[in-house]
C-alpha cells in the first residue's frame, strides 16, 4: 500500500483524540470521513497503515490512541438536572442544565445524574449549599445511604436513609445536629430515585 500523508495521519490522530476526550468512545469511520471530506475507504486505509506502524490501535471497530484509549477513557454521561433540597421537602420540576462526562475509573459504572444541593440539613455528611451531588439511579437503598427520595406527597428530598421504625415507616434523617438535632422525616412508603455516590465542590 502506498504510504499515506504524514500530515493527514497527524490530523486523524488529533481528531480521534479530541473525539474520545469529548465522547468517551471511538469515532466512526463516517464521522472521520465527514470531518475530512473524504471517503470512508480512504480513512479505513489510513487507519490500517497507522495501526501497522504503531501510531494507534485499530481493529476494524475500536480506535485507541496512546493518550486516550479504552482502558482509561470510559465515560458515563450525566445530566445536571437542577436543585434538590437538603431542608424541607419541596416539589421540584427537574430541568437539564447541561451534560457532563464522568470518568468510569473515578465514578464507577452506572447511570448517573447530578443535582445541585440546596439548604443545610446535610452538612454533617459534607454536602453544602450549591455542591454538585452525583446520584446513581437506583430504586433500592441500604441503611446509611444518602438517598434522593419522594415523600408521601411526591415531593423530593435528599436525606440519609435510617431504616424503618416499629410501625414500618421509612425514616429519612437530617444530618446537621447543630441545627436539626435528631430531626427525621417518616414516610409510609419509601420511593428511592437514586443514591448519592460523590460530591463535586469548589475549593
Amino acid at each position: 500500500m502506498r504510504s499515506k500523508s504524514a500530515e493527514m495521519k497527524r490530523e486523524i490522530y488529533d481528531f480521534v483524540n479530541n473525539w474520545r476526550r469529548i465522547e468517551g468512545l471511538s469515532p466512526s469511520l463516517k464521522a472521520i470521513a465527514d470531518h475530512f471530506k473524504v471517503s470512508r475507504t480512504t480513512i479505513y486505509r489510513y487507519l490500517i497503515e497507522m495501526n501497522e506502524q504503531g501510531d494507534l490501535f485499530y481493529d476494524g471497530k475500536v480506535i485507541d490512541t496512546k493518550e486516550l484509549n479504552s482502558s482509561n477513557t470510559r465515560l458515563s454521561k450525566a445530566a445536571i438536572v437542577g436543585s434538590i433540597p437538603c431542608g424541607e421537602a419541596v416539589n421540584i420540576e427537574p430541568y437539564i442544565e447541561e451534560y457532563i462526562n464522568l470518568p468510569v475509573s473515578l465514578f464507577g459504572d452506572g447511570e448517573f445524574y447530578i443535582l445541585r444541593a440546596k439548604g443545610d440539613s446535610m452538612e454533617d455528611a459534607g454536602i453544602h449549599e450549591k455542591d454538585l451531588v452525583v446520584i446513581r439511579k437506583q430504586s433500592v437503598a441500604k441503611i446509611g445511604d444518602i438517598v434522593v427520595a419522594l415523600d408521601d406527597e411526591d415531593q423530593n428530598t435528599l436525606k440519609r436513609f435510617g431504616g424503618f421504625d416499629k410501625y414500618h415507616n421509612a425514616i429519612l434523617e437530617y444530618m446537621n445536629e447543630a441545627v436539626y438535632p435528631g430531626k427525621t422525616i417518616k414516610m409510609r412508603q419509601l420511593v428511592v430515585q437514586g443514591v448519592a455516590k460523590h460530591i463535586i465542590k469548589s475549593l
